[in-house]
């Protein structure tokens, strides 16, 4: 069985690029493969210009004020980054779909992974499951994976800092 690459892990991967974005190709392409993506595409120093206004476009979605804005733009991302699904097996990795054309540089390729992976993720755990860290000073992208649907923080590090905050504010 493949496990569907278009959910979680694309979603993951662009919180991480949108919170320290990367600064050359190559590090792009580092990242890229460390979150498991197979980087068997061309690429170029456009896919890292791409990358950078992908990340700027899907920061609007994660800042959306309520469903109907992040549902427009998620559809506004989808509409530029897809085409009909496909079968593949590239890579050996077994057979799977792929909302993208062949061929593609990996630029346009994250694009079409994080568009279908922003859409299969709010739809499938909760239109209210990306946002920016509740800590006070801190404004990281968080993806909401938990169980109940409740992450306000970027880290187990920054809500204990909030709570640590809250504790000594209630005891002064």
């Amino acid at each position: 069985m493949h496990l569907n690459p278009y959910g979680q892990d694309a979603v993951c991967l662009m919180a991480d690029l949108a919170n320290l974005p990367p600064g050359s190709l190559d590090e792009l392409v580092e990242r890229c493969l460390e979150a498991g993506l197979v980087v068997d595409m061309p690429t170029d120093e456009k896919d890292l210009t791409r990358t950078l206004d992908l990340i700027e476009g899907w920061t609007e979605i994660v800042d959306a004020v309520d469903d109907r804005r992040r549902a427009q733009l998620v559809n506004r991302l989808l509409a530029t980054a897809t085409a009909h699904p496909r079968l593949t097996d590239h890579g050996g990795s077994g057979w799977h779909l792929h909302y993208r054309d062949n061929g593609l540089p990996l630029g346009e390729v994250l694009q079409a992974l994080v568009a279908v992976g922003t859409a299969l993720h709010l739809t499938g755990r909760g239109m209210s499951r990306l946002g920016r860290c509740a800590r006070e000073g801190c404004d990281r992208v968080y993806v909401d994976v938990s169980r109940g649907g409740a992450q306000r923080y970027c880290s187990p590090r920054c809500s204990n800092r909030d709570a640590v905050r809250c504790h000594r504010a209630r005891r002064s």
